[in-house]
């Protein structure tokens, strides 16, 4: 019997004329773009490991062991760069014969001086932005990557052939690419930050669904006091109005699929927050997807069912706009103490260890959330009915809304949940953001970038150190030749190994950025000690004393055997002098010699390193730096000083997060839009009568305005209230008891401005509405 009523309210909704299918349209509007947003969320676990595997089959398999060459291997050295705060991966291919394995995504591997590209790197090469970028990356390009050799469309990723790459410069021999591994398991206080951020986005996505499929209800329940009048009772007119809803939802759910499919096609162009899908990842895991497919509709028919306990249909009316009963606050209140309790009952969970139950997180959230949802209501209503008074827009915007402020608190609950959960985030996460930077000791203020050169050719050395300091935007070169030298002779009673200490080469400039050198020139060796006590300076004089010989071969048997030994004689002269802490955040110590005091080209496998100061007037500075390096040998390590860094799950999941959390914006932006349109066309008549009777459409424009404001305002302190509870219960978990509020206001002032913003956009129909034609009817 339900059966049927339910599908006498879906021939209503079909059939009834331009009126009904204004109500439906918007309805399945709303629950659309619910529905677009939870199979994107559905698709998630997809798109992670769709990036996973293709991830891991690119990875190069070094083994345990070194691969024999063959004809069926090749070397690989991955390099990295980064172009105007855009990472750049990239690696130098050498095969050793016709069967060398090639990377997933290249047909064929490019010979020397060649590359093949991602697309996207295709792209911006081309364009005029790219031509920094073309001089540091000087390949002719004969090819693009294909999707299996990438984990985004926009990646910027290349393969290039070098035939000077050999195992002696950094280079690695490989039989195959490919290896399976499991992500490392996500850190306690990410995952808790992870739960609670899945209930925050989609908790929104579900209010804006069940406000959807309530639109036109005040018409529709006077249509259905019609059905009673010719015999229909209590609980068939409901099943009816439930067919009617249940309707405009299904409707909503195809057409959210359709959107979803076709925004799908779109969505590898799109990149936010350095983060790009191929469309054919944006896939739903079928069990989400069905389950989306079954809870809508079900949805539609609950809260229909849900919202009729509370009005009277009969046959000569809807009593509906009399006082009734007042909300009670009683059975509100304890849904979202319960909910904290619940989140305090995980217990502490920390960064090293704890357990995380995320369904008891999960549902903790989701019951602070809801109790949000239904406090609100209440809140509007006690407030209002204290209103009166003030000008004639705020008269009649509070005796609306003293006569029904449900629908007024219903679309409002969407942004006032969004800015709760969006409050204890930041709570959260301001709080716990000090446990995943680490303090790197670098001092940007003295040098801005670090390069290191895998080579021990001396020549390349000293043409790096002087390209560097003719680059342009560069104000500084902090150069330096590192090796190490020994104790020369046997090895004496108690040692296991000759003592060994570091030596290090440079003009006095760069010396005295690493040690206390006082007055310098070419010529002078200083003896530097650890001024930090790390090192004994007992071990150090064991190598480094005035006038001892010191033996540059570290490893003597594998010299020529008529090779004489690489010895040199420290200066009489040479001054004993504490080392000073480096830009990089190191501390050198050991000897420290100028140029003209020691001839490099006697160091035993010497390593190149620079820091660069550049000049903040000339914008890519950094960029010529990095051009330059690519010009001495692709394989330089150039990295920016920083004083902090991030961990690498901290910055994963703080990146996902601004992802999903701007397509919810998005979503909430156009739904509250939806709402607002579909509330003032109930009201079409009203305010085309008050307009004929003379009233100022100011005046009109001003009560509309103020009847979204106050809802608004009252649900900006809820959520700042709840939020802060919720954020309070995290940090509880976390065992923080500092956090930042000033990270709560920007947070609702984004809200206030995306209501703001709705409305804005909600004035023009308004305009339109208040005209005498609208007292016309059917």
């Amino acid at each position: 019997m339900r059966a049927r009523h339910l599908a006498l309210g879906v021939r209503f909704a079909a059939g009834g004329g331009r009126e009904g299918w204004i109500r439906t349209i918007l309805t399945a509007v709303g629950v659309a773009l619910g529905v677009l947003l939870l199979l994107a969320a559905a698709s998630i676990p997809h798109v992670l490991d769709a990036r996973q595997q293709r991830g891991d089959a690119r990875t190069a398999v070094e083994g345990a062991k070194p691969v024999a060459r063959s004809a069926a291997t090749l070397l690989y050295a991955r390099t990295e760069t980064s172009f105007r705060g855009d990472a750049i991966t990239g690696a130098l291919l050498r095969p050793d014969g016709p069967d060398a394995p090639a990377p997933p995504g290249v047909r064929e591997l490019p010979h020397s001086g060649e590359m093949v590209v991602s697309p996207a790197l295709e792209e911006l090469l081309a364009s005029p932005a790219g031509k920094l970028l073309r001089e540091r990356l000087h390949f002719t390009t004969v090819g693009t990557i294909g999707q299996p050799g990438l984990t985004g469309p926009g990646e910027l990723t290349y393969y290039a052939g070098s035939d000077t790459l050999s195992t002696a410069h950094g280079a690695h021999r490989l039989a195959r690419f490919g290896v399976g591994t499991e992500p490392p398991p996500l850190n306690p206080m990410l995952l808790v930050t992870v739960v609670v951020a899945g209930v925050v986005l989609l908790m929104p996505v579900a209010i804006f669904i069940a406000t959807a499929v309530r639109f036109g209800g005040e018409r529709r329940d006077r249509r259905l006091a019609a059905l009673r009048l010719v015999g229909a009772d209590v609980p068939m007119v409901r099943w009816m109005a439930a067919g009617e809803a249940l309707f405009g939802a299904v409707v909503g759910l195809l057409l959210g699929t359709a959107m979803f499919l076709a925004l799908r096609q779109f969505v590898g162009s799109v990149t936010l927050w350095d983060v790009s899908v191929f469309p054919g990842d944006l896939t739903p895991l079928p069990a989400l997807a069905a389950l989306v497919a079954v809870a809508v509709p079900l949805c539609a028919v609950a809260v229909t069912l849900f919202a009729l306990r509370g009005v009277a249909i009969e046959p000569l009316g809807v009593v509906r706009n009399n006082a009734g009963r007042r909300r009670r606050l009683w059975w509100r209140l304890p849904l979202p103490v319960a909910g904290i309790a619940l989140l305090l009952l995980n217990g502490r969970v920390d960064r090293g260890n704890g357990v995380v139950d995320p369904y008891l997180i999960a549902g903790g959230a989701m019951l602070v959330l809801f109790g949000i949802t239904l406090l609100l209501p209440w809140v509007v209503e006690a407030v209002v009915a204290r209103l009166g008074g003030g000008p004639v827009p705020w008269q009649l915007a509070t005796r609306r809304l003293q006569l029904g402020s449900g629908s007024a608190a219903r679309a409002v609950s969407g942004i006032t949940v969004a800015v709760a959960g969006a409050i204890a985030l930041q709570l959260f996460f301001s709080a716990i953001q000090s446990d995943f930077m680490k303090v790197t000791g670098q001092d940007p203020s003295r040098a801005q970038l670090s390069l290191t050169l895998p080579s021990g050719d001396v020549a390349t050395i000293r043409k790096m150190m002087a390209r560097f300091r003719t680059t342009e935007g560069v104000r500084g070169v902090i150069a330096t030749v590192e090796a190490y030298a020994s104790r020369p002779g046997p090895v004496r009673k108690g040692e296991d190994f000759a003592p060994t200490t570091q030596v290090t080469v440079g003009d006095c400039p760069t010396l005295s950025e690493l040690a206390h050198t006082g007055a310098c020139k070419d010529g002078d060796v200083f003896i530097v000690r650890d001024s930090s006590g790390m090192v004994d300076d007992g071990y150090l004089f064991k190598t480094a004393r005035p006038g001892a010989q010191v033996l540059f071969d570290r490893a003597p048997e594998t010299e020529e055997p008529d090779a004489a030994p690489r010895l040199w004689t420290l200066p009489k002269s040479a001054r004993t002098v504490d080392s000073r802490k480096a830009p990089s955040g190191e501390m050198a110590f050991g000897i420290f010699a100028t140029p003209g005091a020691l001839d490099t080209t006697v160091l035993d496998d010497p390593m190149a390193h620079a820091m660069v100061k550049t000049d903040p007037a000339v914008p890519d500075a950094a960029e010529y730096v990095r051009n330059t390096a690519a010009r001495i040998d692709p394989q330089i390590r150039v990295i920016t000083l920083q004083n902090l860094e991030r961990d690498k799950q901290y910055d994963s999941v703080r990146t996902g997060l601004l992802v999903a959390s701007t397509a919810t914006l998005a979503l909430i932006a156009a739904s509250m839009l939806v709402t607002t349109l579909e509330q003032l066309r109930e009201r079409r008549r009203l305010l085309s009568v008050l307009v004929a009777f003379g009233t100022r459409r100011a005046t009109l424009g001003w009560s509309v305005l103020w009847q979204t404001a106050v809802p608004v305002v009252l649900g900006l302190a809820l959520a700042l209230a709840g939020g802060a509870g919720l954020g309070l219960a995290l940090l509880s978990m976390a065992g923080k008891t500092t956090f930042d509020w000033s990270v709560v206001w920007p947070m609702a002032a984004a809200g206030a401005g995306l209501v703001l913003l709705v409305t804005l956009f909600s004035l023009p129909p308004l305009w339109r509405m208040m005209r005498p034609d609208g007292l016309r009817t059917e």
